[in-house]
């Protein structure tokens, strides 16, 4: 059982605006550790607050914020900002 990994519409501009390197080790950290995953929880923090039900996983200084949907098998991208700025808006 491995996991689709898909990107709504803010976190794909928000990749495009990253540098090309830190694009390169992002996607290249999505396709290793939660595309081909058995459990994709094994390397995120759940969040808490105004964020309960999202995953948040660390690359760097780099978050990538997703809804993991079961029953599916389906992570939903919707964020990747500098830790900084992740949670703002």
């Amino acid at each position: 059982m491995t996991w689709k990994v898909e990107f709504d519409n803010r976190s794909r501009k928000e990749l495009r605006k990253l540098d090309p390197e830190t694009q390169k080790r992002l996607l290249h950290w999505i396709s290793e550790n939660l595309a081909g995953e058995i459990n994709p929880r094994d390397y995120g923090t759940s969040l808490k607050g105004r964020f309960r039900g999202l995953w948040r996983y660390r690359v760097g200084d780099y978050r990538i914020v997703c809804q993991i949907k079961d029953e599916d098998i389906l992570i939903v991208i919707l964020r990747i900002a500098h830790r900084k700025d992740v949670y703002d808006r």
